[in-house]
């Protein structure tokens, strides 16, 4: 039988520390590590950890492949080369790929990262991070070859399988990373900035696009595509130099080499205590289960499997399926090819722009009131653009209405949902279990965003549902849907650290309540600890 809450603490300190052993005072040290947390300011946090926030920089940069792809090869649908190279003639004249082949290799680089994330899941908690990512950028600079040399669409959609295999181990290793190397009180700022790094790979994708718009040959599509090759040069050089993890190096049972990696991400100060806290945390984890994918379902880690799958998921449901055919919806709203280019653009900058400015909202606010606002606005914004779409094809005015709510919802989106849930699916796990939590939740929405891809372009295809910008209406029901999960389901991670959410989670304190709720992780024991 599993140990209740209230036996946690002593029997994870005897764990750490028995009675004749020699190791330091854990208790006192995780003790003074926590009080260091709850008394460090952002700006504190950014003196002290200066390096920790570039290296998790430099991992979270690998996203901005996946955000580059996904962007892409959604954005090729409306390319004029890119169709008559690969689509079929219509009726009315020109080139579309058809509905299939679309939701065909728009899902394959989705499956592809679905794998990776799963197979990241052990590997990495086998090698560490390091020998993870520099494997996964080799193999990636290989499988590019398929994307830029392919003859089929057949081939297109094998290399975006292939390809998205790299790119799930990327996907999967940036938010635990960032969640790993950073205090509490920067946990928010790095865990979205992965968020940032896709935005940006969207809008590298949309400069790139506009600039082969006018292209005819088969550069202007193998152009993009070939551009994939610059992320694996760069991130190779830097992960070669990159700190591990301390907290897998904890779980490994490498103390020294974890103190002597935070000395590397910190200013040097409070390293001993942070890796009692680490080792205590971990070892208060073990008491409660192990560390496989099964476990994600077990216990209080079922709850927190089910909010990093959710709020994943709501990232869906809130409308972004409609978003990333951006280039293809604005065409069908009415907007030329050129204008439609020119406003995918506009949509990435506003959504790097919401980005950014969510890490001020995150000073402010706690991730799940930014959640429920962000939801609330989004889910108007989409009833707008389907009521607007109701007007004539011939009005020029709704549809460049519609294009400009469209970047609205983006913007919200960039400052609400898209980082917040970022952040929430790195908080919420076990230290154990993250990886593969991260795993199950991030593959979990992408089964819904398969469910998406598929849908989305019959719904937005002339040739099929031809709903366009009524689309709307539907993603505006999903996400009022969303929004009533949130309220109940969605607790507060703001500034409480591991081991205070492990304690908030083994009482299975209600969603609403974890806010207020007090936590001391160590008033149930006496000052005077096991003896060292």
């Amino acid at each position: 039988m599993a140990p209740s809450s209230a036996d946690l603490p002593h029997q994870a300190e005897q764990s750490i520390h028995p009675a004749n052993s020699k190791e330091p005072d854990v208790f006192h040290d995780a003790k003074a590590a926590t009080e260091a947390e709850h008394m460090t300011t952002p700006l504190q946090g950014f003196k002290k950890y200066p390096k920790a926030v570039a290296w998790s920089i430099l991992v979270t940069m690998a996203v901005v492949m996946d955000g580059y792809d996904e962007s892409l090869i959604k954005s090729l649908f409306a390319q004029k080369a890119f169709r008559r190279r690969f689509g079929e003639p219509t009726p009315g004249g020109g080139y579309q790929l058809t509905p299939a082949w679309q939701s065909g290799t728009a899902n394959a680089s989705v499956i592809g990262i679905m794998i990776g994330m799963c197979f990241n899941g052990y590997v990495r908690e086998r090698f560490g991070m390091r020998k993870t990512m520099l494997t996964a950028c080799f193999v990636l600079t290989g499988l590019i070859f398929i994307l830029v040399f392919a003859q089929s669409v057949a081939m297109l959609l094998v290399g975006e399988l292939l390809c998205g295999i790299c790119w799930g181990i990327f996907h999967a290793t940036a938010p635990i990373y960032a969640s790993e190397v950073c205090p509490t009180v920067l946990r928010g700022y790095l865990t979205t900035f992965i968020n940032l790094g896709a935005v940006f790979g969207h809008l590298i994708a949309a400069i790139v696009l506009k600039a082969t718009q006018t292209m005819t040959g088969r550069w202007a599509y193998d152009l993009p595509f070939s551009l994939q090759w610059v992320w694996p040069v760069i991130l190779v050089v830097g992960l070669i130099f990159c700190p591990e993890s301390p907290w897998w190096l904890v779980r490994t049972g490498r103390l020294e080499e974890a103190e002597k990696t935070l000395k590397r991400l910190t200013s040097g100060e409070g390293t001993h205590e942070a890796v009692a806290l680490m080792v205590r945390t971990t070892e208060e984890e073990k008491l409660l289960g192990g560390s496989s994918y099964w476990d994600c379902f077990k216990g209080s880690n079922l709850r927190r499997t089910e909010i990093a799958f959710a709020v994943w998921s709501i990232q869906a449901f809130s409308g972004l399926p409609m978003s990333a055919y951006n280039t293809y919806f604005f065409e069908q709203a009415g907007l030329s090819d050129s204008s439609a280019f020119s406003m995918s653009i506009g949509n990435s900058c506003m959504g790097i722009a919401g980005t950014i400015l969510s890490w001020f909202l995150l000073t402010w606010f706690g991730r799940r009131t930014i959640f429920i606002g962000g939801l609330v606005t989004m889910c108007f914004i989409l009833f707008i653009i389907g009521f607007v779409s109701l007007a004539p094809s011939s009005n020029d005015s709704a549809a460049w209405a519609q294009a400009v709510m469209l970047l609205i919802w983006v913007f919200t989106y960039d400052l609400t949902v898209g980082p917040v849930a970022w952040c929430v699916a790195s908080e919420v796990s076990a230290t154990q279990t993250r990886a593969k939590t991260i795993a199950v939740g991030r593959t979990g929405s992408y089964i819904i965003n398969i469910i998406f891809n598929v849908a989305t372009p019959y719904m937005l295809n002339p040739t099929a549902a031809n709903w366009k910008g009524k689309t709307g209406f539907f993603f505006g029901g999903t996400c009022a849907l969303s929004l009533v999960w949130t309220f109940f389901r969605l607790p507060e991670f703001k500034g409480r650290t591991y081991e205070e959410l492990n304690i908030l989670f083994w009482k299975k304190v209600p969603a609403r309540k974890f806010k207020s709720t007090s936590v001391d992780a160590y008033s149930e024991e006496s000052n005077n600890a096991p003896a060292v």
